[in-house]
């Protein structure tokens, strides 16, 4: 298990005062946050009829990590030019953003609840115009990930010292402009691009290996000139250690691969493909989705309400 390392890499945005040292508490904290945005993506699945719970619980507690204690990035700092970015560029994802940002103050937790109705912001993939703090619109996959490698070109031109994240499928992998983004990142030498991919071996209709396989992936990428690291997705402070050696990291791109599992948390989903998405989830099994990732009887009538 990782060590604690000191948060405060560079001065924050709006005059914030950094974090001197871990929090003893932060690693709890985050813990309940990962829990929160299982617990409400499969309820906003749920109200919707339709979407992608398998990803969205797959990545919980690295979107934990980044917006509890890595991103330079608040509500009253959207328009900041000098706050990091991220861009979900797995945008089916959009149920874990949409939560995530309503337990950080990006949004409001009910109204995230409203994911793809008729007039909801929170539509099947982030939409930028509807709420600026995604950073731009994703769902076509491999472009989040291009989006990405510009805000960090564009960053390093203005010789600014944010940073940019970015989480991408593991069958996103097999899109060709993944692969020209991972060339010319390690080109210009952008140090300031940290790549994380939600590795959970499957995608829409098997697994990665049965469509496509993307091993060795690590060398692969090593061999762009990137800095990778293999780390457990579902282990806090193996995450933010690693995320804060990726800050620390010069001359090249960094690249995390999470290894993660497909439905994390609830039983009848795990490492199942057709879990991906696409899937109506009834209340019974609602339920006990949310019973498995611990919320309360009151708490799962208050989410399908």
């Amino acid at each position: 298990m990782a060590q604690a390392i000191p948060f405060d890499r560079r001065a924050p945005v709006q005059c914030k005062q950094p974090l001197k040292a871990l929090p003893p508490n932060l690693v709890n904290d985050i813990a309940a946050s990962a829990a929160f945005v299982r617990q409400h993506a499969i309820a906003s699945i749920y109200h919707a009829g339709s979407g992608h719970p398998g990803g969205a619980m797959s990545c919980a507690d690295i979107l934990a990590c980044l917006y509890g204690a890595e991103l330079n990035f608040w509500p009253d700092a959207v328009d900041d030019p000098h706050r990091d970015r991220f861009v979900l560029s797995k945008g089916h994802a959009a149920p874990a953003l949409y939560a995530v940002g309503a337990q950080y103050g990006f949004c409001n937790k009910r109204e995230a609840l409203s994911l793809r109705k008729l007039n909801s912001k929170f539509q099947g993939h982030p939409h930028v115009l509807d709420m600026p703090w995604v950073e731009t619109s994703t769902g076509s996959l491999g472009q989040g990930f291009s989006v990405a490698l510009g805000m960090a070109m564009g960053l390093k031109i203005q010789k600014s010292q944010a940073r940019v994240y970015t989480l991408l499928g593991d069958g996103e992998l097999q899109e060709g402009e993944v692969w020209e983004a991972a060339m010319c990142a390690a080109h210009h030498q952008l140090d300031n691009l940290c790549a994380i991919i939600d590795y959970n071996k499957m995608q829409s209709d098997d697994r990665n290996d049965a469509i496509m396989r993307l091993e060795p992936l690590a060398a692969k990428f090593r061999a762009f000139d990137w800095a990778v690291a293999e780390i457990d997705g579902h282990d806090i402070p193996e995450i933010l250690g690693a995320l804060r050696r990726a800050s620390s990291t010069h001359g090249r791109p960094s690249l995390l691969i999470a290894n993660t599992v497909k439905g994390k948390g609830v039983p009848y989903m795990e490492n199942i493909p057709t879990w991906h998405g696409s899937v109506k989830l009834t209340q019974a099994q609602a339920e006990e989705a949310l019973a498995a990732l611990g919320a309360t009887r009151e708490q799962i009538t208050e989410y399908l309400a």
